[in-house]
């Protein structure tokens, strides 16, 4: 196939040197690129209809049944059907060109949310158009992820701007909540539903007419989506380097929202009033917002990847102080260490676009996605049944220790495939 257009301004004059020298492009370097910035402003908004969404529907189904488990199923259904959607229809991030893929995932989620602002609309069928907007979640990452290595290159600018995502996915995080729960106190669930359907369609605009048209990564053959889809994943998961870095790209969100998950049973425990827990539920948000922009801004492809490991690990540590059961203030400190952990993704990103075939891009981003969040609901699901039966405090520093030792191991893991990679390509080509 032929190689990915290069970026607009592939060697930008505000490029800098990291500790061993290397140039680091920048973050001004990656809003350089025109069709980065039609993506970026299409994510916010798609992100932050995504957010209020939740917080409408959630409010809605309560206020249409009365029952805090149907309300909170709404958020449940937000993340089980990443894993349907993201092994059975990966295949289309690379069937189809990336501009149609993102265009009728967004028209598709508009169309779902403008369902459910019928009247007289079953709560079920509020919760299947719930599912069937998370179930296109992961093809849309996936595609979006995939598509910015056409836009920015495969290089410093791809890892940055995955970066900058992920940044506006945690904003967007704290803004959503914010606002969905400013306009719930001045208008109806519906009407602020109404909202996450213009998001939807102008997100979809922007990517239309914002970015360029490319074929897609992969023939469609005579196969079906489905059987794409599996075969893909067989694929990337038989491959020892790529399996390893999907594992650390899974392993250690699983257990860092283990606090997060547990944050109003512990401020419970505290007696925190509803600011009290407010300020903690920001604590990871802005930890992870500050170390990625940092260590973005700062080091270089280099110093990223030394970073990788240690801080993988690092993550796991603030919840071993909950074992001293800390204040308000304490607490908050651990939250927000927590986040910074998040900064290790730039490392992985720029090993795992090194790593997997270019035809198999989009399944690949769409694999790593739809693990991801099903990793964290996991996660959320393991610590909450956990915490019927041990306080809190205890399960979060259990979640802390149990953490440091899979993440060490899928470190080694990954160690041997880099060392396997490489004797691979420095292995002699064998006659034929």
């Amino acid at each position: 196939m032929s190689s990915p257009p290069a970026p607009e301004n592939p060697h930008p004059t505000g490029t800098r040197p990291d500790g061993d020298g290397e140039r680091s492009a920048g973050y001004r370097a990656v809003f350089g690129v025109r069709e980065f910035r039609a993506v970026f402003v299409a994510h916010a908004m798609s992100t932050l209809g995504s957010v209020v969404c939740e917080i409408a529907l959630a409010v809605l189904v309560y206020r249409l049944t009365g029952s805090p488990l149907l309300s909170a199923l709404t958020f449940a259904f937000g993340l089980l059907p990443y894993v349907l959607g993201g092994t059975l229809l990966s295949s289309l991030a690379d069937r189809f060109p990336a501009r149609r893929v993102l265009v009728v995932c967004d028209l598709v989620s508009a169309a779902c949310a403008a369902g459910m602002l019928l009247p007289g609309m079953p709560v079920a069928l509020l919760l299947v158009l719930r599912c069937v907007i998370a179930a296109v979640a992961p093809v849309f990452t996936g595609t979006r992820a995939s598509t910015l290595g056409d836009i920015l290159g495969e290089g410093d600018l791809f890892v940055l701007g995955r970066s900058v995502i992920r940044i506006v996915a945690q904003s967007a995080q704290l803004a959503g909540f914010a606002m969905g729960g400013l306009l719930l106190a001045v208008a109806s669930p519906r009407t602020v539903l109404a909202l996450t359907v213009a998001t939807f369609l102008g997100s979809a605009v922007l990517l239309r007419f914002g970015t360029r048209r490319r074929p897609a990564r992969a023939a469609t053959g005579g196969g079906t989506v489905l059987g794409a889809s599996l075969s893909g994943m067989r694929l990337l998961l038989a491959d020892r380097r790529i399996r390893a870095l999907l594992l650390l790209s899974w392993v250690p969100p699983m257990f860092v929202v283990v606090s997060e998950a547990l944050l109003t049973s512990y401020a419970d425990s505290l007696m925190l009033s509803p600011a009290g827990l407010g300020l903690l539920m920001c604590g990871m948000p802005i930890g992870a917002i500050t170390s990625e922009t940092l260590v973005g801004s700062l080091l270089g492809p280099r110093g990223r990847a030394r970073l990788t490991m240690p801080v993988a690990v690092l993550a796991m540590l603030p919840a071993l102080g909950y074992a001293f059961e800390p204040s308000l203030g304490w607490a908050l400190v651990c939250q927000i260490l927590t986040g910074c952990g998040i900064s290790y993704s730039l490392g992985l990103d720029q090993w795992f676009i090194a790593a997997v075939p270019e035809e198999l891009r989009g399944r690949a981003m769409t694999l790593m996605t739809a693990g991801l969040m099903t990793a964290q609901g996991l996660g959320m699901t393991l610590a909450g049944t956990a915490a019927e039966f041990f306080p809190v405090h205890q399960v979060i520093l259990f979640g802390g220790v149990l953490g440091i030792v899979c993440v060490s191991a899928v470190l080694r893991s990954v160690r041997t495939s880099a060392r396997s990679t490489v004797h691979r390509a420095e292995a002699p080509p064998q006659p034929s």
